[in-house]
C-alpha cells in the first residue's frame, strides 16, 4: 500500500542529490534518499556538507585588498573549515579500500608525491626478474620462436617490451577510443579453476583481484557525444598477484576486418574525412562504407554495428567481449582455446535511434555521467564474466575457424561458463590522472593466459604498446600510478623520459655477480612461459579458407534478432546509406547485404529509392553454412536482475498538481531504488492542491524527456498549466514515441489527450507500459509501472514513420 504524505518529505529533492545536475532553487536539503546503502548516505553528507562548506563564504572578503596601496601586502587568503573530509573529496567511493587503492582513508591536506625518496626506491634483492607489469618472466635468455631455428614471434611481449623500453630510454589524444570513462572496483572469483588455468585469479573461490575499467566510443575524438552509433571500447585491468592482466575489447564480439594489416585502412576510412574533417563521431559517410563495401568480411560486424548494440542506453547495460579467441594453460602446460564474455546484470539495454540522437545535443556527457551517479549513490554497477572453454580438436570441428575475429562461437555450440563477477564501486579522483593516462594493452597477460595466432590479436599485441609510448610521453608509463602493479617489479630497465623508480646499486644487466645475480630469471615453473604450439608452415601472407566465408554468420545474428530489432537494423543502413553521396557506394552495400539476406535488402533498398542488385559474388566455392536462430544473440532475451535501480523517472508538476501524491509516488521509487525528479516549467515552488509547495528540483528546458527512463504525470490542476506548455507536450509525446512506461493518475490523462497520444497500441490492444488509474487504485497502478520500467521498451508502439 503507497502511503500519501499531506506535509514536506525529509526525501524531497533527493533525486537531485542522486544526480549531477540542477536541483531545487532554494530548499532545505533531504535528510534521507530513500536507502540505507552506506555511499548513498555518504553521498548525501558529502552533498550537505559541500553546500554548507560553500555558504560558509558568501563572497570574497580579500578582493579589496587587491587594489591601490592595499594591494602591496596581500593577505593570506580566506578559508572555511569543511565539516567532513567528504566535503572536499572528488567521490563519496574514496572510502573504498583495495590492494590497488590503498586504506580507503582520505590523504586530507598531504601530497605524498613530495614526500621522502624512500617511497620511490627500488632494490631486487632476493626478487625474481617480472616485466614492467609485474609478470614473472621464466626465461630472459630466449626470444620466442618458431622452433629453435625459426623466425622470431611477432607475439613475444616480453621481447618487444625489453626491446622498446630500450629504444626509448633517451629522452597526445588517442587514436581511436578517444572519448571514454572509467572506474576502479573489483574482479571475485566463483570458482577454482585451475584445471584451465593457472591464472592466479581463477584460483580460489572468493578472491578479490582489483580492476580499473573504461568504456568508450571508438570512432569520436574527445570532444564528441556519447550517444552516437558506433562500437564501444570495454576494457578491463586486473591487478593481479602476479602482474596486470588487460582484457582490451568491445561491447560487440566481432570486428570488421581479418588482420591488422587492414587496421590503418579501417580507422582512416571511418574518421572525419582528410578533405574536410567531417563528419564527427560517424560512419554515416562516403568514406567508410566505400570500405566496408569493398571488404565483404565486414558484413558480420556492420549487422551489429546497424543494430540496437551500438546505441546503448548506458554503460552499464552493455555486454563486453574479449573479440578474439585466446588460450588458457593449466600448470601442467596444459591448453585450451577460451572466450570471454561479459554479461551486465542490470541487463542489456539500449537506446532507439531517435533519442540517441536528441542525446547528442540535450546531454553528450549522458553515459559518462549515468556512470558516476550509479556509483557515486552506492548502485555500482556488476558484470559477470563467463567463458566459452574448447579445445583445438572442437575448433577443427566447427564450420568457422576460430581464429577469424568477425566470426563469434555460438553459445548453442559452447556454452557459457560463470567463473566471476566484476563490481564498479569507487569513481576515480581525476579524470585525468586516472582515466585519461590508464593504458590498456593486449599484451598485457600474465601466467595461465596466452595468445592465440587471431591476425587481428598478434598486430594488436603489438599496435597498443606502440601507441602508449607515443601517447604518455615515453617507455615509462607503466610507473604513472594508475598502470603500475601491485605485484612488485623487479627488471634492468632504467632511465627515460618520467622515469619515476629510483634504482640503487650499479648492475642494470642480467647475468651479474655485482649484485648476486638478482633479480634473476623465474624459471618455468614459476614465470610466465609461452604455450609450445607445434608449427611446420611456409612463411606466407593470406589467410585460410574457412575466412572466406563472409556471409553465414551475418545471417545467424540477422535471423536470431526479433522483427522489432530487424527493423531497426534496417532503419540504420537506410540512415547511414542516405547521407552517403556516391551512388556507386549504396549499390555494392546492397549487393553486400542481398547475400545476407533478400527482405533486409529490399527493405533497405525502397527506402533508399533504388533496386536490389544482383547479390556479390562470393569469395569461395564451399557452401554457407546454415546455423539455427541464437536466441542469446538478441537483446529482449536479457533483461536484467536488478528491477528498477537507477532508472530515472520524471514526475511533471505545475500550480495545482496533487502534492502529497507526487510525494508518495516519488517515496515510493527511491525505496525500491530509482531516481525520481520533480520536473517543472521553471525553478522554484509550485502551490499543490492541498495548498503546500512543491519544489521544482530541474526544467522541462534543463532535462528533456530523453534523459529519463519514464514519466509519471499526476493527478490534479496542473495538467491545465502543463496543456500550455509545448515543452510538457512534446515530453510526454516523445516518451511515447521511445516506447517508455507513462503512469498517468486522474485528471493527468488529459495531458496525453492534448499532446495527441493515443491510449491503445497501433493495433489496438492495450499498451502494458501506458498506465492509467484513479487516485484511490495508485498502488497496483504504481506495481505495473515499476513492472514496465524493469524490463524492456513497449516496442509494439513504434511504427516506421512514427505517428506520434
Amino acid at each position: 500500500m503507497v502511503t500519501r504524505k499531506k506535509t514536506g518529505s525529509s526525501e524531497d529533492g533527493a533525486g537531485s542529490v542522486l544526480s549531477t545536475v540542477s536541483g531545487p532553487s532554494n530548499a532545505q536539503p533531504p535528510t534521507s534518499l530513500g536507502s540505507s546503502d552506506p555511499i548513498a548516505e555518504q553521498l548525501l553528507v558529502k552533498t550537505v556538507a559541500g553546500q554548507q562548506l560553500a555558504a560558509a563564504m558568501p563572497f570574497n572578503p580579500n578582493k579589496p585588498a587587491e587594489y591601490g596601496d592595499a594591494s602591496r601586502t596581500p593577505p593570506a587568503g580566506a578559508t572555511a573549515e569543511p565539516s567532513t573530509a567528504l566535503a572536499t573529496g572528488s567521490t563519496p567511493t574514496e572510502t573504498i579500500a583495495s590492494d590497488k587503492l590503498g586504506s580507503g582513508v582520505a590523504p586530507v591536506g598531504v601530497n605524498p608525491t613530495v614526500g621522502p625518496l624512500d617511497r620511490v626506491r627500488v632494490d631486487g634483492g632476493g626478487q625474481r626478474l617480472t616485466t614492467n607489469q609485474g609478470v614473472p618472466i621464466a626465461d630472459n635468455q630466449h626470444s620466442l620462436k618458431i622452433g629453435l631455428r625459426g623466425p622470431t614471434a611477432m607475439e613475444d611481449f616480453i621481447l618487444r617490451e625489453k626491446i622498446t623500453h630500450f629504444d626509448h630510454e633517451r629522452i597526445p589524444e588517442r587514436v581511436v577510443h578517444a572519448r571514454g570513462s572509467a572506474a576502479h572496483g573489483y574482479f571475485e572469483a566463483y570458482q577454482d579453476m585451475s584445471a584451465v588455468t593457472r591464472a592466479s585469479l581463477f584460483a580460489q573461490p572468493g578472491k578479490r583481484t582489483p580492476v580499473f575499467t573504461r568504456f568508450s566510443t571508438v570512432a569520436g575524438e574527445r570532444g564528441s557525444s556519447d550517444t552516437v552509433r558506433d562500437v564501444r571500447g570495454f576494457a578491463v585491468k586486473f591487478y593481479t598477484d602476479e602482474g596486470n592482466w588487460d582484457l582490451v575489447g568491445n561491447n560487440m564480439p566481432v570486428f570488421f576486418i581479418q588482420d591488422a594489416m587492414k587496421f590503418p585502412d579501417l580507422v582512416h576510412s571511418v574518421k572525419p574525412e582528410p578533405h574536410h574533417a567531417m563528419p564527427q563521431a560517424s560512419s554515416a559517410h562516403d568514406t567508410f562504407w566505400d570500405f566496408v563495401s569493398l571488404m565483404p568480411e565486414s558484413t558480420h560486424m556492420l549487422l551489429w554495428q546497424m543494430s540496437d548494440r551500438a546505441i546503448p542506453r548506458s554503460y552499464r547495460t552493455m555486454q563486453g567481449f574479449g573479440v578474439h579467441t585466446f588460450r588458457l594453460i593449466n600448470a601442467a602446460g596444459e591448453s585450451v582455446f577460451c572466450k570471454f564474455h561479459w554479461t551486465p546484470l542490470q541487463g542489456t539495454h539500449s537506446l532507439v535511434w531517435d533519442e540517441a540522437a536528441k542525446l547528442v545535443g540535450a546531454d553528450p556527457d549522458y553515459h559518462r555521467r549515468d556512470l558516476w551517479e550509479a556509483i557515486d549513490s552506492g548502485n555500482f554497477p556488476e558484470w559477470e564474466l563467463a567463458l566459452q572453454i574448447f579445445t583445438e580438436e572442437q575448433a577443427e570441428s566447427f564450420a568457422f575457424d576460430v581464429l577469424d575475429p568477425t566470426k563469434i562461437v555460438p553459445e548453442e555450440l559452447v556454452p557459457l561458463t560463470p567463473v566471476g563477477k566484476m563490481v564498479l564501486n569507487r569513481n576515480p579522483d581525476n579524470f585525468f590522472a586516472e582515466t585519461e593516462q590508464v593504458a590498456f594493452c593486449t599484451a598485457h597477460i600474465v601466467p595461465g593466459i596466452d595468445f592465440s595466432n587471431d591476425p587481428l590479436l598478434q598486430g594488436r599485441i603489438h599496435s597498443y604498446l606502440d601507441t602508449q609510448i607515443s601517447r604518455l610521453g615515453g617507455a615509462n608509463f607503466h610507473e604513472i600510478p594508475v598502470n603500475a602493479p601491485i605485484a612488485p617489479v623487479h627488471n634492468n630497465q632504467r632511465d627515460g623520459m618520467h622515469r619515476q623508480a629510483i634504482h640503487r646499486g650499479r648492475v642494470n644487466y642480467e647475468p651479474n655477480s655485482l649484485a648476486g645475480g638478482c633479480p634473476f630469471q623465474a624459471g618455468m615453473k614459476n614465470g610466465f612461459t609461452s604455450f609450445p604450439q607445434t608449427i611446420s608452415e611456409d612463411k606466407v601472407r593470406g589467410n585460410p579458407e574457412l575466412f572466406a566465408d563472409h556471409y553465414s554468420q551475418a545471417r545467424l545474428f540477422f535471423n536470431s534478432q526479433s522483427p522489432v530489432e530487424q527493423a531497426h537494423i534496417a532503419a540504420a543502413f537506410r540512415f547511414e546509406l542516405t547521407r552517403v553521396q556516391t551512388p556507386a557506394v549504396r549499390e555494392r552495400v546492397l549487393a553486400t547485404l542481398a547475400n545476407v539476406n533478400p527482405v533486409l535488402a529490399g527493405s533497405i533498398a525502397a527506402g533508399l529509392g533504388m533496386d536490389v542488385p544482383a547479390p556479390l559474388p562470393l569469395a569461395t566455392d564451399r557452401p554457407m553454412h546454415e546455423y539455427e536462430p541464437s536466441p542469446a544473440l538478441s537483446l529482449l532475451s536479457r533483461p536484467g536482475e536488478t528491477g528498477i535501480r537507477t532508472r530515472k523517472v520524471a514526475l511533471l508538476v505545475a500550480n495545482g498538481v496533487d502534492g502529497a501524491m507526487v510525494r508518495a509516488i516519488y517515496s515510493s521509487l527511491l525505496e525500491d531504488g530509482a531516481v525520481p525528479r520533480v520536473v517543472g516549467s521553471q525553478l522554484g515552488k509550485v502551490k499543490t492542491s492541498e495548498g503546500g509547495t512543491l519544489d521544482v528540483e530541474i526544467t522541462l528546458e534543463a532535462g528533456p524527456s530523453v534523459l529519463y527512463d519514464a514519466v509519471v504525470v499526476p493527478d490534479g490542476d496542473a495538467v491545465t498549466v502543463l496543456g500550455r506548455d509545448a515543452h510538457a507536450l512534446d515530453f510526454v509525446r516523445e516518451q511515447y514515441r521511445h516506447c517508455k512506461p507513462i503512469l498517468v493518475v486522474g485528471a493527468g490523462a488529459g495531458l496525453l489527450k492534448k499532446a495527441g497520444v493515443p491510449p491503445a497500441l497501433p493495433d489496438g490492444s492495450a499498451d502494458p507500459a501506458l498506465i492509467g488509474t484513479e487516485g484511490g487504485a495508485l498502488a497496483p497502478a504504481l506495481t505495473a509501472f515499476k513492472t514496465a520500467l524493469a524490463g524492456h521498451r513497449s516496442f509494439a508502439r513504434e511504427t516506421d514513420p512514427p505517428k506520434v
